[in-house]
């Protein structure tokens, strides 16, 4: 069948690549793309919030399913009009989307729900943020409530810090926040396929989204990730879907807005157990290329199964006893502005040694690849342990000459250190 992919970044560059592996694939578009996604896909210039566009194109072009990857897409209905124009899509549909879209909603739903979360309240004005504000202890989190693209959350250490991120999200005409209690434990991402009523896990990672090693500095979209997590045990995944997902998507199923699609529930490991900090519609970047780095199965047919409602009965998904580990290099001035043009030059030499290199932000200015974006290059390999994975994936950063960017040298630190002390 003819496909086409909808995206630009790394997430969707480590799709490409596993979709055209797929003995089902005809021929793979991809809208708008990036110059690693056209060694797999032809590419077509379509705006993503054009719905009239893209189906057009689908029509024009046999296409015969869909995958959306980033999430404005999905939040704004482009799901919903593909599939009432009878074309098949991976994702779901706006109204289950909001567990992404809004942050409120999704709280709320767990309120009803008694899904173990933190302790929140929604506001709608700066004055009414600002005295909720009293009701918390420090640190508190504060999140506007909408799509950031991971960087609409501040931890806030000091009242101060809380009044601040509050005033910047009602600066905006219409904004609203939730604010929320901190949550003490360690962090790891959960996937999830379903159709609506079957679920199937499908592999877990930890991100790094502070700027800094160490994990300090601001919040981005994402250093660096490694899959799977060791500190999601088996035992606590299998209680983070029983008490979380699985109540989430039966929740939806009763409100006739069933979710068809990847679910990304990002969890904290308190000592009372797992905690949902948030949930994304689509999957994660840069986690998404750690988890296509590790799948041995046929993903395309699988995400056909998934939209089809042809969930039941099947086996989990396989994956790769070992770990993947991949590296975000960035462009200077990232999470800020980011400074663009920057020429990158080593890739094929960083693929000599084993790695994969997706293209996250990147263009062509003639015969050169150049940096586009804030996040440019995640570099991904794998290994017997987080640690091998972790000096592979590093192997392969030191072969890419990329001047004007930068990179954390400490991805999966945590785990190595437990390694270490392991062994």
């Amino acid at each position: 069948m003819n496909v086409l992919l909808l995206g630009s970044g790394g997430r969707e560059h480590a799709l490409a690549w596993k979709l055209a592996q797929s003995p089902l694939l005809t021929k793979l578009y991809a809208a708008p793309g990036n110059p690693g996604i056209a060694e797999h896909a032809e590419l077509a210039e379509l705006a993503l919030s054009d719905h009239r566009a893209v189906i057009d194109f689908c029509l024009r072009h046999s296409i015969g399913f869909v995958v959306i990857g980033p999430e404005a897409p999905l939040v704004e209905g482009l799901g919903d009009n593909l599939r009432t124009m009878g074309i098949p899509v991976f994702g779901p549909n706006k109204a289950a989307a909001q567990l992404e879209g809004s942050k409120g909603f999704t709280k709320d739903l767990c309120a009803r729900e008694n899904i173990p979360t933190a302790g929140y309240v929604r506001v709608e004005s700066r004055d009414g943020g600002l005295a909720a504000l009293g009701d918390f202890t420090l640190p508190v989190v504060v999140k506007a409530d909408g799509l950031a693209a991971g960087k609409g959350v501040t931890v806030a250490m000091t009242r101060e810090e809380a009044e601040e991120a509050i005033r910047g999200i009602f600066a905006v005409p219409g904004g609203s926040a939730v604010i929320e209690e901190f949550l003490e434990g360690e962090e790891a991402s959960l996937f999830v396929l379903t159709d609506g009523t079957t679920l199937l896990p499908f592999g877990s990672a930890q991100d790094h989204k502070r700027l800094g090693e160490s994990d300090i500095g601001p919040n981005t979209g994402g250093m660096g990730a490694y899959s799977p997590a060791p500190v999601l045990t088996p035992e606590l995944e299998r209680r983070a879907i029983d008490t979380i997902v699985r109540p989430t998507v039966e929740a939806l199923a009763r409100m006739g807005t069933p979710y068809s699609g990847v679910l990304y529930a990002g969890l904290m490991l308190t000592a009372e157990g797992p905690k949902l900090i948030e949930y994304n519609a689509r999957f994660g970047d840069p986690e998404c290329q750690v988890l296509m780095l590790r799948f041995e199965d046929d993903l395309l047919e699988l995400m056909v199964a998934t939209a089809k409602s042809e969930l039941a009965g099947r086996a989990d998904p396989a994956f790769s006893a070992d770990t993947a580990l991949t590296v975000v290099m960035a462009a200077n001035g990232y999470p800020g502005t980011p400074e663009a043009g920057g020429a990158i030059r080593g890739i094929g030499a960083a693929e000599a040694t084993g790695a994969k290199v997706f293209h996250a932000g990147t263009r062509k200015q003639g015969d050169t690849l150049v940096a586009s974006g804030g996040r440019v290059l995640t570099v991904t390999a794998q290994g017997n342990s987080v640690r091998a994975a972790q000096a592979a994936a590093y192997r392969a950063v030191d072969a890419i000459d990329f001047a004007t960017g930068f990179c954390r040298r400490d991805i999966g630190w945590r785990e190595v250190a437990r390694e270490g002390a392991a062994g």
